[in-house]
């Protein structure tokens, strides 16, 4: 079977290279970005402005080979790839829940960007918080870390060379 995705559009944010960048948008709080929708797609866009928030997915487009042990940045144990949000995944998709700030039917302007400039946007999806945000009792072994990603930055570790 082969899945083949078209991007949307391409995130520009003020992030040109991976090292040194948020690991999560909870690291990025105020970093301003938007993404630029493709001329077939901006229909799309119509009634999005009733949404605090959206879902952003991309494809991690400089990511190295994929890998089922890693270990990722905020710890120093290998872990199931699975278990983790690192960027080398079998499907290098990125997911992301970002501030929406408005759009002007061309481009959707975003706060709390932690993707790469020149990422490709796969979809946006609006953030509904009955849908999308659950109380989780268990988060494995993010327990006691998880608070850390937003000072934590991106190294080169899981990136193409520059």
């Amino acid at each position: 079977m082969t899945v083949c995705y078209r991007p949307i559009g391409v995130a520009r944010t003020p992030h040109a290279r991976a090292e040194g960048m948020p690991i999560q948008p909870v690291g990025a709080l105020g970093v301003a970005g938007c993404i630029e929708v493709f001329e077939p797609y901006r229909q799309g866009l119509k009634d999005l402005e009733g949404f605090s928030h959206i879902v952003l997915l991309y494809h991690l487009h400089e990511i190295r080979d994929a890998r089922l042990l890693v270990k990722p940045y905020l710890g120093d144990a290998l872990h199931g790839v699975f278990a983790t949000r690192s960027p080398c995944r079998p499907n290098p998709i990125g997911l992301s829940v970002l501030r929406l700030t408005g759009h002007d039917g061309e481009r959707v302007f975003v706060e709390n960007v932690d993707m790469l400039d020149g990422t490709p946007v796969l979809d946006i999806k609006p953030y509904v918080p009955a849908f999308d945000a659950w109380e989780a009792p268990r988060i494995g072994w993010f327990e006691g870390v998880a608070e850390n990603a937003s000072s934590h930055r991106a190294d080169a570790r899981f990136h193409a060379e520059d």
